[in-house]
């Protein structure tokens, strides 16, 4: 292989990433594929909402609690195991808890 030929190679590699890098893509075109899924977090690795007294992600107090949610992807959630759960699946809704 020669020089040119070496340096042209590494010339398109930078330049196709650089191309890459700079395509911007917004939280939003990153969360099209997912959903809330409410009762399927673990204790404290929520993405959001988890009842009065807490702030938001992270913040869960048990496992599987019905007013806390994780993203999923999208349709997936109601096919996702949660004792808790009336239907014994994750939710679109927050649900009131049953007894495990």
């Amino acid at each position: 292989m020669s020089h040119t030929t070496t340096a042209a190679s590494i010339a398109l590699a930078i330049s196709a990433a650089l191309t890459v890098a700079a395509t911007p893509v917004s939280a939003e075109d990153k969360m099209a594929d997912k959903e809330k899924c409410f009762g399927v977090a673990l204790k404290a690795k929520n993405d959001c909402k988890a009842g009065a007294g807490t702030t938001c992600a992270g913040t869960s107090k048990r496992d599987f609690q019905g007013n806390s949610w994780s993203f999923v992807p999208k349709g997936s959630c109601e096919m996702t195991a949660s004792p808790t759960s009336p239907s014994g699946m994750g939710q679109l809704k927050e649900f009131k808890e049953k007894k495990v």
